[in-house]
């Protein structure tokens, strides 16, 4: 296969194990712009002591996502099961960018959340 269609071809796979969430259909813009935020990120996520950039992050993420979509009924469940901690260790998470403070990613991704819903809620609001 070309490696651009198999580009393609991961990309819509990708899309596919999103989509297919149990995260309502009215919250999954949310989790995909958490996805997006997370692909895009220039800080370094730490995973139990290794550090990953935006997309090597987001690769494990989502495979945390597609296993545990059952479970998954708000983009708040999204956050805690598939990006939040270790399910062999039980450690959290951590993120840091730039020279600034390490801080957990729950709460980094819950900031990101508020903020995006507060600009979507301004929005309406026009």
């Amino acid at each position: 296969m070309p490696a651009k269609h198999l580009a393609i071809a991961l990309l819509f796979a990708g899309h596919l194990t999103t989509a297919s969430a149990d995260v309502p259909f009215e919250q999954r813009h949310e989790v995909e712009h958490l996805l997006n935020f997370i692909a895009n990120t220039p800080c370094t996520i730490n995973r139990n002591g290794s550090l990953h950039n935006g997309p090597e992050a987001l690769a494990h993420i989502k495979k945390k996502y597609a296993y545990y979509r059952d479970d998954i009924f708000s983009t708040e469940q999204f956050i805690e099961l598939s990006a939040s901690q270790s399910t062999f260790s039980g450690k959290a998470y951590t993120v840091r960018c730039g020279n600034g403070k390490t801080v957990i990613t729950r709460q980094w991704l819950l900031a990101a959340l508020a903020k995006y819903r507060s600009q979507k809620a301004l929005k309406k609001q026009e």
